[in-house]
C-alpha cells in the first residue's frame, strides 16, 4: 500500500479519497477556504497514478495537477472563470464612441466648414474610439481593408483647400470647384489603393457647370503594423452626366527634374490607420491629418 510521506497539519472538512492504481486508498480532509487547499503536496514513496473523489459537492469540480515528479501530486484550484459580458460591454462601448465620432463630424462639409472648436470635438472623439479600440495590427486585419470607403471628414480639409496641409486647389470665389464625395477604393490582393474625388466645375453663364471624377491611382504597401505608404501612379479624369459619354482623360504627369520643390514625393504619402472595423475607419496622416471613413 502507498504511503502518505507528507500532510499538512491544517487539513479540516470536507473528505476526500484518494485511490491509487494498487486499490489502495488515502482518507483526508481538505480546509473549506479553497485558496488554502493551492500548493497542498501529497507524496507516495512509489509511482502511483491517483484519482481524486470529492465527497462535498462544492468540491466536486477541483481539479487534480500531476507535477513533473513521477511521485507527487498537488490539488489546485481550477482558475476563475472570466467576467461574464466584458466583451459585450466593450462592444457597447466602442458603439457608443463611434456614434459620438460621427456626431463630431456630420454637417462639416468633410471638414470644409470646420472651425476650430470643430477640429478640437473630432479629434478628441477620436481620441477615445482609438483608445478604446486598441492597436490596428494590419497583418492581422489586412482583410478589414478591402473596399470602398466614404470619407465623412478630413481635419486637413479645414484649410479651405482640396490639398488639404498640402498644395492643392481653393475652394470657393477664387475657382469655381465644389467638392463632391470623396472616396478610397482599396484592393488588398492587387495592392491598388485609389483617391476618387467628384468635383463640379463651374463654367461662364449659360453654360452648365461640369461635373468630373478624378481618379489618382496608387500602389501601396505596409511599412509597419498600422502603417501605410501609398506610391502615385498616374490621375484620370471622367466627366460624368450629360457629358458621361466622352473617354476618360489621363491627366501628364511633369517629370520630376521639373516638379516643384514643394511636390518631390510625387504623390507618395504615408498615414497610420488607428482604428478599424468592418464598417469605420479612422488614419492620421503623415502631417497629422485625422480622416474618418465608413465602408461604402
Amino acid at each position: 500500500m502507498a504511503s502518505l510521506t507528507t500532510l499538512s497539519s491544517l487539513f479540516r472538512s470536507p473528505t476526500y479519497h484518494a485511490h491509487s492504481s494498487s486499490s489502495s486508498s488515502i482518507k483526508c480532509n481538505l480546509p473549506r477556504n479553497p485558496l488554502a487547499v493551492t500548493g497542498t503536496i501529497i507524496r507516495f514513496q512509489s509511482p502511483t497514478r491517483l484519482r481524486l473523489r470529492f465527497n462535498d459537492k462544492q468540491y466536486r469540480n477541483r481539479s487534480l495537477v500531476v507535477r513533473s515528479t513521477f511521485d507527487e501530486v498537488s490539488v489546485l484550484d481550477p482558475p476563475p472563470p472570466p467576467p461574464s459580458g466584458s466583451g459585450d460591454a466593450k462592444s457597447e462601448l466602442i458603439a457608443s464612441l463611434k456614434l459620438k465620432l460621427l456626431s463630431a463630424v456630420s454637417g462639416l462639409n468633410r471638414g470644409l466648414a470646420a472651425n476650430t472648436d470643430d477640429l478640437q470635438k473630432a479629434d478628441a472623439a477620436a481620441k477615445e474610439l482609438e483608445a478604446v479600440g486598441g492597436l490596428v495590427d494590419l497583418s492581422v486585419v489586412l482583410d478589414k481593408l478591402q473596399g470602398r470607403w466614404r470619407l465623412l471628414y478630413s481635419s486637413a480639409f479645414s484649410s479651405r483647400t482640396l490639398g488639404g496641409s498640402r498644395p492643392g486647389p481653393p475652394t470657393g470665389r477664387l475657382l469655381p470647384i465644389t467638392l463632391g464625395q470623396v472616396f478610397q477604393r482599396i484592393d488588398i490582393l492587387s495592392k491598388d489603393f485609389d483617391n476618387i474625388v467628384e468635383l463640379e466645375l463651374g463654367a461662364p453663364w449659360p453654360l452648365p457647370p461640369v461635373e468630373v471624377t478624378a481618379t489618382l491611382a496608387h500602389k501601396f504597401e505596409l511599412i509597419g503594423s498600422a502603417k501605410i505608404k501609398i506610391i502615385f501612379q498616374k490621375t484620370t479624369v471622367k466627366t460624368t452626366w450629360n457629358l458621361s459619354q466622352l473617354p476618360p482623360l489621363e491627366l501628364p504627369r511633369f517629370p520630376d527634374a521639373l516638379r516643384p520643390p514643394s511636390d518631390t514625393r510625387s504623390g507618395s504619402g504615408e498615414f497610420e490607420v488607428t482604428y478599424l472595423d468592418a464598417d469605420t475607419r479612422v488614419t492620421r496622416g503623415d502631417r497629422g491629418e485625422l480622416r474618418v471613413f465608413v465602408i461604402s
